[in-house]
């Protein structure tokens, strides 16, 4: 039987991208999903995942949450979070994903550190489909979920020799 993607087969390489290299192809997976799986803990311990449309601005991801949802307590109680973010898979060539690991803080509307995420947010297309008229903009908090760790995964990487899981550190600065 043919091999539609020998480069697949056998150990994977170990290559690492540049700094610079690594943080496109996280931004660009970002800018071009909106779903996101966000983990947070129980008060009992156990996990609670949840998906959720989610807007990016850099590499923090944020979205609308009522302040009474499970995952609101959760992150009032503990804002470690995980969020996974997954493109289309139709196969290994194709797997591309990333997993962020960070904390999470919710910003009230009129909260001035708002401002940004909102101008970003685009509401209007749910104002539109929900019969709102768009000069009530919205009144919900946003959750921001600020990166200090992403693993990064695309398995196309290893046709330039690079390993398929690469590491992203916030407190790393890019190279000149």
């Amino acid at each position: 039987m043919p091999l539609t993607n020998p480069w697949l087969a056998g150990p994977a390489p170990d290559g690492r991208l540049s700094r610079l290299e690594l943080e496109e192809r996280i931004l660009n997976l970002l800018s071009t999903h909106n779903v996101a799986v966000i983990a947070t803990v129980n008060a009992d311990g156990s996990p609670a995942a949840t998906p959720v449309r989610y807007y990016s601005l850099g590499f923090e991801i944020f979205y609308t949450s009522w302040n009474g949802s499970p995952k609101s307590r959760n992150l009032r109680r503990d804002p470690r979070v995980s969020a996974g973010i997954v493109a289309p898979l139709v196969g290994q060539a194709s797997s591309r994903g990333a997993q962020l690991f960070g904390t999470a803080r919710t910003l009230e509307r009129d909260n001035p550190h708002a401002d940004p995420y909102w101008e970003a947010f685009r509401w209007q297309s749910d104002h539109v489909e929900r019969g709102r008229t768009l000069d009530d903009s919205p009144a919900d908090p946003l959750t921001i979920i600020t990166a200090t760790k992403i693993v990064y995964t695309e398995h196309w990487l290893r046709r330039s020799g690079h390993a398929p899981r690469q590491i992203w550190l916030a407190d790393i600065q890019p190279e000149s």
